[in-house]
């Protein structure tokens, strides 16, 4: 039933039928995380990156009700262009569906698209998580209960650094998700390869990834993983300056009551303006960094098949 919602592309077709490698991408990260041009300069280079690694690149997005697992160049531009581009996390699919519209795919919502379309990796920049001040608020980015429920090991450079990373990680403890830092011991914060707070266990090789995997499946432990890759080196931020920033993107958050859903696209902006364009250039650097590596990960399950 759920097939008739879902449109492949020529590329991605070829590969489910060929038994090839496959890597979700999602695409809030090119409609609601940069700018334009360089959001769509950066939606071709994750997924050239996917394709150097010897895997094949699905990009979802919902484009005029339909679930679309791999995008073509006006797909991907109509994404960058934003306009009508709905925000999209689980309870929002059926209704943006139902009603013929477009969205950008959130982690949450790209892990049910590619576990239904029967795709186990999946690259992003950084997962969402407990906000700050969120034992008050209740602002839970649906993404950590969607990684204790769908099958799907999550590529990022850890969580968001405008996010509270302890409770963060205290949530996906909770919901029995690993935290598996790639050649780390501790938990990335996105722009830095470091937040203060160990992961569940460290993995120095994408073998080691790829049984995790297959162990907990195997195990009949239904759930995604987090697969922490911290920022490459020469891109990391100073810990210091992007906290400062953050803080000052917070109070104007609130200042203008901004909340909700628009809160992580309006503070990614804000952190690009107060680095000069420095974030941004981390956030591009490390989204790389997972296409890559997860697509060594999709290429060694692919193996083991």
């Amino acid at each position: 039933m759920t097939q008739r919602f879902i449109s492949y592309s020529a590329e991605v077709a070829r590969a489910r039928e060929q038994g090839q490698p496959l890597v979700a991408l999602e695409s809030t990260i090119i409609a609601h995380g940069m700018p334009y041009p360089q959001n769509l300069e950066t939606a071709h280079l994750l997924e050239e990156t996917v394709r150097e690694r010897g895997a094949v690149p699905a990009t979802i997005a919902v484009l005029n009700g339909c679930i679309r697992v791999g995008l073509d160049q006006a797909g991907l531009e109509k994404l960058a262009r934003g306009g009508d581009m709905a925000k999209l996390s689980r309870r929002d699919l059926p209704v943006v569906m139902a009603q013929g519209g477009n969205g950008a795919t959130t982690v949450a919502a790209t892990m049910i698209c590619a576990a239904q379309a029967g795709i186990r990796i999946f690259a992003t920049g950084g997962i969402g998580g407990v906000h700050r001040g969120g034992q008050e608020s209740m602002d839970v980015s649906a993404d950590l209960t969607e990684l204790s429920r769908t099958s799907v090991a999550v590529v990022c450079a850890g969580a968001k650094s405008i996010l509270d990373i302890g409770r963060t990680l205290e949530y996906l403890e909770t919901q029995g998700v690993p935290v598996i830092g790639y050649r780390s011991d501790e938990f990335p914060a996105f722009y830095t390869r470091t937040s203060g707070f160990p992961v569940t266990a460290r993995a120095d090789d994408v073998v080691t990834l790829a049984r995790i995997l297959e162990t907990k499946w195997a195990l009949g432990l239904s759930g995604g993983v987090v697969i922490a890759n911290p920022v490459p080196v020469q891109a990391a931020m100073d810990s210091q300056v992007i906290e400062a920033a953050t803080l000052k993107a917070l109070e104007e958050a609130q200042k203008r009551n901004i909340k909700g859903k628009a809160i992580t696209p309006f503070l990614l902006d804000r952190l690009g303006h107060l680095t000069g364009g420095a974030s941004l250039q981390s956030n591009i650097a490390l989204a790389r960094n997972n296409a890559d590596l997860a697509a060594r990960v999709a290429c060694c399950l692919n193996k083991k098949a």
